[in-house]
């Protein structure tokens, strides 16, 4: 039984990183999964790469069990652009989405339309990139399909409304880029009928993981355009003339063997999540989101993403006057503390861990900065 002291304990990255919107440092479960599987398979030992394959069921069932799907609809991917693209080019009818989304979706939508002309972006217009269930009312058109949205704005923070959106867009398919919040945001998966997401950032799993769990509705209504010799229900495809058709379940999407070593990753890394609780690892991101928030306070740092727990996950963007955003970011740098500079921004990611060094280092940092500014 994994306890909050194991997960805690999982944490081995050095005081000062708070970059897991970027990347989350590969945890102590999936580490050793890693390790274990990979030895496994440089020795090859006889009967023992049946494990290895066995993987994907194991990670199905895991990340089935956070999405709220059987495993039947959860598919594994190896990021979570692969999903997105997926989603799209199997959309027909309009999609509307924000321009202001991570790029994998925008590009995702055009590139999707520039080839197949079955399916077209409308462009959501948002306050400042924040994307909510009235702005997608307001504009919804008779020709949309879907709706699109990053569950957390890699820019802004801002943690999507998912019931809300539903309500308003009624049986259209809701189509969600998870990365920012799986693991550590108790959403309610269950309404969306795409959810995408890769397990390198908050689930700490390391690149080249990923699922995509999709609705009954969305099986139904995406055509599997990329879908290979793993994507059917038959085992042996040789000699087959017509060729299978792909299969009514989420492994349609599916292009080839996934990797055994990377879904065991993620698969450890979910059913650690699983066993502490995403409520519970939500809470303690809640409260080190706050601890920051009141750090940036007392140096009078403006913050520009929400304050309010309901409306934010563990990202915390700091907004500084523009002609000192690069005296933030060096004081930043020059105290240890890793974050991510973009766009006249400065992100902190803040996971359920928060040492106190890490702590020390920020207010170091932020005192050096105030200092020089106020100078």
């Amino acid at each position: 039984m994994t306890t909050w002291d194991d997960y805690a304990a999982g944490f081995g990255e050095e005081p000062g990183y708070l970059d897991y919107g970027r990347i989350g440092p590969i945890s102590a479960v999936a580490s050793a999964e890693s390790t274990g599987l990979t030895e496994i398979l440089g020795r090859a030992r006889f009967g023992s790469l049946q494990g290895i394959l066995d993987q994907d069921e194991r990670l199905r069932a895991a990340a089935g069990v956070l999405l709220g799907r059987p495993a039947e609809q959860v598919v594994a991917i190896p990021n979570t652009t692969t999903g997105l693209l997926h989603a799209m080019f199997g959309l027909t009818g309009d999609v509307l989405l924000s321009p202001g989304e991570f790029p994998s979706l925008p590009i995702a939508a055009s590139r999707a339309h520039e080839a197949l002309h079955v399916a077209k972006p409308q462009w959501l217009s948002t306050d400042h990139g924040t994307v909510t269930p009235g702005q997608i009312k307001a504009q919804l058109g008779a020709s949309t399909a879907a709706v699109a949205v990053s569950l957390v704005d890699s820019r802004t923070g801002y943690l999507a409304d998912l019931d809300g959106i539903r309500q308003v867009i009624g049986d259209r398919l809701l189509i969600v880029d998870a990365i920012q919040g799986f693991g550590v945001v108790d959403a309610p998966y269950e309404v969306a009928d795409v959810v995408v997401t890769g397990g390198q950032k908050w689930c700490r799993a390391g690149w080249g993981t990923g699922v995509m769990a999709l609705s009954e509705r969305a099986l139904a209504r995406l055509t599997p355009v990329f879908s290979g010799f793993t994507g059917t229900d038959e085992d042996e495809v040789w000699d087959s003339i017509p060729t299978p058709p792909p299969s009514a379940a989420a492994r349609a999407f599916r292009t080839s063997n996934p990797d055994g070593i990377a879904e065991a990753r993620l698969a450890a890394a979910l059913e650690e999540i699983a066993a502490v609780g995403v409520h519970a690892i939500h809470e303690a991101v809640a409260a080190n989101v706050s601890r920051m928030i009141d750090l940036a306070d007392e140096f009078a740092i403006p913050v520009s993403s929400s304050r309010n727990e309901r409306e934010r996950a563990g990202l915390l963007v700091l907004e500084p006057p523009r002609e000192q955003l690069t005296l933030l970011s060096a004081s930043l740098f020059n105290h240890g503390v890793t974050a991510t500079v973009r766009e006249g921004s400065v992100r902190l990611s803040v996971h359920a861990v928060l040492h106190e060094d890490t702590v020390d280092m920020v207010r170091a940092a932020f005192t050096s900065y105030a200092s020089a500014a106020s100078y």
